[in-house]
Protein backbone atom coordinates (compact mmCIF):
# COMPACT_ATOMS: atom_id res chain seq x y z
CA UNK A 1 0.00 0.00 0.00
CA UNK A 2 0.97 3.46 -0.44
CA UNK A 3 0.75 6.12 2.13
CA UNK A 4 -1.46 8.49 1.45
CA UNK A 5 -0.10 12.36 0.97
CA UNK A 6 -1.85 15.14 2.83
CA UNK A 7 -3.55 17.09 0.27
CA UNK A 8 -4.67 21.13 1.51
CA UNK A 9 -7.80 22.24 -0.76
CA UNK A 10 -11.19 20.74 -1.75
CA UNK A 11 -11.92 18.34 1.18
CA UNK A 12 -9.98 20.95 3.72
CA UNK A 13 -12.43 23.10 6.69
CA UNK A 14 -12.03 26.69 5.57
CA UNK A 15 -10.00 28.94 8.22
CA UNK A 16 -12.38 31.40 8.36
CA UNK A 17 -16.02 29.64 7.83
CA UNK A 18 -17.94 33.82 7.69
CA UNK A 19 -15.34 34.29 4.85
CA UNK A 20 -16.24 31.03 2.91
CA UNK A 21 -19.79 31.85 3.28
CA UNK A 22 -19.74 35.05 1.50
CA UNK A 23 -16.69 34.31 -0.65
CA UNK A 24 -19.43 33.78 -3.66
CA UNK A 25 -21.28 36.99 -3.04
CA UNK A 26 -18.70 38.46 -5.01
CA UNK A 27 -18.32 36.23 -8.11
CA UNK A 28 -21.17 38.27 -9.47
CA UNK A 29 -20.96 40.50 -12.03
CA UNK A 30 -24.72 40.77 -12.99
CA UNK A 31 -24.37 42.49 -9.42
CA UNK A 32 -25.54 41.99 -5.31
CA UNK A 33 -29.50 42.64 -5.78
CA UNK A 34 -31.57 38.96 -4.97
CA UNK A 35 -32.18 38.52 -9.02
CA UNK A 36 -28.21 38.65 -9.93
CA UNK A 37 -27.21 36.22 -7.50
CA UNK A 38 -28.50 32.97 -6.10
CA UNK A 39 -27.25 30.08 -4.12
CA UNK A 40 -29.02 26.84 -3.65
CA UNK A 41 -30.36 25.42 -0.62
CA UNK A 42 -31.69 21.96 -0.11
CA UNK A 43 -33.74 21.00 2.96
CA UNK A 44 -35.40 17.89 4.05
CA UNK A 45 -39.23 17.88 4.77
CA UNK A 46 -41.95 15.59 4.87
CA UNK A 47 -44.50 15.42 2.31
CA UNK A 48 -47.32 16.83 3.99
CA UNK A 49 -44.78 20.05 4.72
CA UNK A 50 -43.90 19.97 0.90
CA UNK A 51 -47.62 20.09 0.12
CA UNK A 52 -48.93 22.87 2.37
CA UNK A 53 -45.68 25.04 1.29
CA UNK A 54 -47.09 24.57 -2.70
CA UNK A 55 -50.41 25.12 -1.29
CA UNK A 56 -49.77 28.43 0.18
CA UNK A 57 -47.63 29.34 -2.66
CA UNK A 58 -50.28 28.77 -5.27
CA UNK A 59 -52.86 30.42 -3.21
CA UNK A 60 -50.66 33.61 -2.61
CA UNK A 61 -49.93 33.36 -6.45
CA UNK A 62 -46.24 33.29 -5.74
CA UNK A 63 -43.15 30.79 -6.30
CA UNK A 64 -42.39 28.58 -3.73
CA UNK A 65 -39.04 29.99 -4.06
CA UNK A 66 -40.16 33.51 -4.04
CA UNK A 67 -42.27 32.59 -1.40
CA UNK A 68 -39.39 31.18 0.61
CA UNK A 69 -37.04 34.05 -0.24
CA UNK A 70 -39.24 36.75 1.34
CA UNK A 71 -39.80 34.27 4.56
CA UNK A 72 -36.06 34.42 4.75
CA UNK A 73 -35.61 37.87 4.32
CA UNK A 74 -38.15 38.68 7.10
CA UNK A 75 -36.82 36.25 9.32
CA UNK A 76 -32.94 36.90 8.48
CA UNK A 77 -32.89 40.49 7.86
CA UNK A 78 -29.47 41.66 7.50
CA UNK A 79 -27.35 43.37 10.03
CA UNK A 80 -26.47 46.58 10.48
CA UNK A 81 -22.94 46.88 8.64
CA UNK A 82 -23.81 44.05 6.94
CA UNK A 83 -23.35 43.91 3.19
CA UNK A 84 -26.42 41.68 1.47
Amino acid sequence: MTARTSRKGFASRPADPEHWIRAGEGASARGRDASGFTARLTIDVTPDQRARIKIAAFERGVTVADMLRDLFAREFPTQDGETP
